[in-house]
């Protein structure tokens, strides 16, 4: 097998995952979940994509992946020149619009750019996604169950649920890449810290919808610049 069937290979598993996920979010908002928190669960399975990337051998692959649903999210908001896809893809033009109607663009373009410059460093990638997807959608339910404190539109239990969020699942991730790239844990416990701490920070302050790029790209840049490998 050649490196490019195994990158193409690669990025149908990729596909599949996305496309499988969509379609479970989309029965789920018609089931037990509801809208938001289907939007949330659609969020959340997309941000795990960076634990396929380490089975890429060039960035522009997982960037391909990423890239092609920048024009799909586009193309189901209420802004697409061709308004009539937004009724074939009913399933993803229904998630996009529970939240902000740009959102799932936005989160496709910080995937995309992250993927082009760090996709044969997917713990970087990991490092702006996982509290975009973990991060976000625990500070949204643990806020909307146990919100009371607030803390201008936002509540100091759902700023918690962020941070915590964001804390775990890169504890994890790292778990897992420093398995497969061989790098010590314990030197990323400080830029996971300071990740989580700033992207608290910045999904707070961010306006509905930004916190789909700034949290990613800010994210990634803490833990480069925290001394992240």
């Amino acid at each position: 097998m050649t490196d490019l069937q195994a990158n193409l290979i690669v990025m149908i598993a990729c596909y599949l995952y996305i496309i499988l996920i969509i379609i479970i979010a989309s029965y789920l908002k018609q089931g037990t979940l509801g809208p938001k928190s289907s939007r949330k669960f659609l969020h959340t399975m997309i941000g795990n994509l960076p634990f396929i990337m380490p089975y890429f051998t060039q960035s522009i692959f997982p960037f391909l992946v990423a890239s092609s649903f920048i024009l799909v999210t586009f193309l189901v908001t209420p802004y697409s020149p061709f308004p009539w896809l937004g009724a074939k893809l009913s399933g993803l033009s229904d998630l996009t619009e529970e939240g902000h109607h740009t959102g799932l663009v936005l989160y496709a373009i910080s995937y995309s750019a992250l993927a082009y410059f760090f996709g044969t460093r997917p713990y970087i990638v990991a490092a702006g996604i996982f509290p975009m997807a973990y991060g976000d959608s625990s500070a949204a339910l643990v806020g909307m169950h146990y919100g009371r404190r607030k803390i201008g539109s936002k509540s100091l239990e759902g700023c918690a649920g962020m941070f915590l969020g964001s804390f775990v699942s890169l504890f994890i991730g790292m778990i897992y890449f420093s398995s497969i790239y061989g790098f010590s844990l314990v030197d990323q416990i400080i830029p996971i810290l300071l990740v989580s701490t700033i992207v608290t920070v910045i999904e707070l302050i961010s306006p509905r919808g930004l916190d789909n790029i700034a949290v990613p790209l800010l994210g990634a840049l803490t833990y480069l610049y925290a001394g992240g490998v």
